[in-house]
């Protein structure tokens, strides 16, 4: 045997076993199970983990946008005209959201953290000084009051008869930073000496710079990888226990806080995020594939069905309050956890709800681009690569008996203003997040690199063979050609020979 064939004898030896391990290892998939099992310990909410410090102090910023509908015709809406409102904003604030009291707890099955936030204002992201700028808007305080009172007539023309003294009325004018975070409102300071249930100072965002919302217990994801960043308890409350709505389905703490889920995320899968701005969970659905700065992801958004009314979706039924405070598509009435006040909260203008709130107020036009609530998780990680929280605040406006001011009112869910909570995720994040993932793909895909290669040696087999098999060819040829060749030369030189002799 030639050095040639044991060359092209060990390519072909090679080449099978590259085949057979490769397509054995893509069958059996080791390597994608071994990385998959290192990825769910690595994302835990333990302490040495690749995402613990990332979760207690989220590195990308986010920003706090407000946005105020102001009112340009109070006086004919008080007489039954259709209000007709000014969207102006943004006026935008840098949140900071680092966790605090982080405490392993449950023999570190679980971990406890507060949620602080406090809020900077950026004037470059905004519209204007939020302590100049003013809106007409809804007398928020007296609307609480007045539904507070209303079925005690006697209390009712009290109240009445006390907001006609300090000129209280259904609207109000206040600078864009009193509305957020807080001013002495007279009706409320006239009743808070009698109940000290009452403060004197209201503000949208009152109390809320600073502080936080209570403790969360999570999941660490330690035991079960599903469980990541899952909310166990809020406020000392479990599944089942918290107390605003009728029904226990209502009132379930699923899913996370919107900061942290699962890895390896499938698109048929329902993601709930627990909100306790309104004091319940919320589900989005998957909604298409997206890119952001080179990083694949998944979107998530609520559909049509988390606000819909009871009619359309059954299982809503438990968020009415009464048979009569039922609201229709696209409405949440949150008076339970918001003191009685007859706050609703929907999406902005309200988007994906009964087109007839719309209607009513002149000015309010739902875009999908703009008022759309999304998350964009990376599907291997189920980091958030970017996501946009939008909500806005409503309040119910209608006839009060016992004051007179309200009687020309028709029922309105009146908007009064609407946030959007962004963030998109920074540089140095997005280089670890491709380090990671591509750690991720080569480990997974090693074994059809196996293939590949395996495949390319088959190709160098085959052509060592063909030429092989050429040469070989190339060597019987010449050798026929030599013996037919052979006689005439011998026969040539014998008669050469034999003339020699003669002569």
């Amino acid at each position: 045997m030639t050095r040639r064939s044991c060359a092209i004898y060990a390519v072909g030896i090679v080449c099978a076993h590259l085949l057979i391990i490769g397509i054995g290892l893509v069958v059996a998939q080791v390597f994608r199970t071994v990385i998959h099992n290192r990825l769910k310990k690595e994302i835990t909410l333990t302490e040495g983990s690749r995402v613990f410090e990332t979760w207690k102090n989220p590195p990308p910023p986010v920003f706090m946008e407000y946005f105020f509908f102001n009112v340009t015709n109070v006086d004919g809406f008080l007489k039954g005209a259709k209000a007709m409102v000014t969207q102006v904003g943004p006026y935008t604030y840098r949140e900071y959201r680092p966790k605090a009291n982080v405490t392993m707890v449950q023999n570190g099955t679980r971990v406890s953290a507060y949620n602080p936030k406090t809020f900077v204002f950026v004037r470059e992201k905004s519209v204007g000084d939020p302590t100049v700028d003013e809106i007409t808007t809804v007398n928020i305080p007296a609307w609480a009051v007045m539904n507070k009172v209303k079925g005690s007539y006697w209390r009712a023309s009290m109240v009445s008869i006390w907001m006609n003294s300090i000129g209280s009325g259904l609207f109000t004018t206040r600078t864009v930073q009193e509305l957020l975070w807080g001013y002495k409102d007279p009706l409320l300071a006239r009743i808070a000496p009698t109940n000290p249930d009452v403060e004197e100072t209201f503000g949208l965002m009152y109390k809320k710079n600073g502080t936080n919302d209570g403790e969360f217990v999570y999941y660490t994801g330690e035991q079960n990888y599903m469980d990541y960043g899952r909310v166990d308890t809020w406020r000392g409350q479990r599944y089942h226990t918290v107390s605003f709505w009728t029904s226990n389905q209502s009132n379930s703490i699923n899913g996370t806080d919107g900061s942290a889920f699962h890895p390896f995320l499938s698109k048929d899968e329902r993601l709930y995020v627990f909100t306790s701005d309104l004091c319940r969970s919320i589900y989005m659905e998957f909604e298409k594939d997206v890119v952001v700065k080179g990083i694949p992801a998944y979107r998530f958004t609520p559909p049509r069905s988390v606000l819909a009314s009871k009619e359309e979706n059954p299982a809503n039924e438990g968020f009415c309050i009464s048979p009569k405070e039922c609201l229709g598509t696209g409405l949440l009435k949150v008076s339970p956890c918001r003191k009685g006040a007859p706050v609703v909260a929907s999406f902005p203008h309200f988007y994906l709800g009964d087109p007839k709130y719309a209607a009513a107020i002149d000015g309010l036009s739902p875009i999908r681009e703009h008022h759309q609530t999304f998350l964009d998780l990376n599907p291997t990680t189920g980091v958030p690569v970017r996501a946009n929280k939008r909500a806005q605040i409503n309040i119910l406006m209608e006839r009060i008996s016992g004051f007179p001011t309200t009687r020309s009112l028709n029922e309105t869910i009146f908007p009064v203003m609407f946030l959007n909570e962004s963030v998109v995720i920074d540089d140095a994040s997005v280089a670890r997040l491709n380090k990671l993932l591509l750690i991720v793909t080569l480990v997974s895909n090693f074994p059809l690199i196996i293939v590949g290669l395996g495949a390319i040696m088959l190709i160098v087999f085959i052509i060592l063979l063909v030429r092989a098999r050429k040469q070989k060819v190339n060597v019987v040829a010449l050798c026929a050609a030599k013996f037919t060749e052979f006689p005439r030369t011998y026969f040539a030189k014998l008669k050469a020979l034999n003339g020699i002799k003669k002569h």
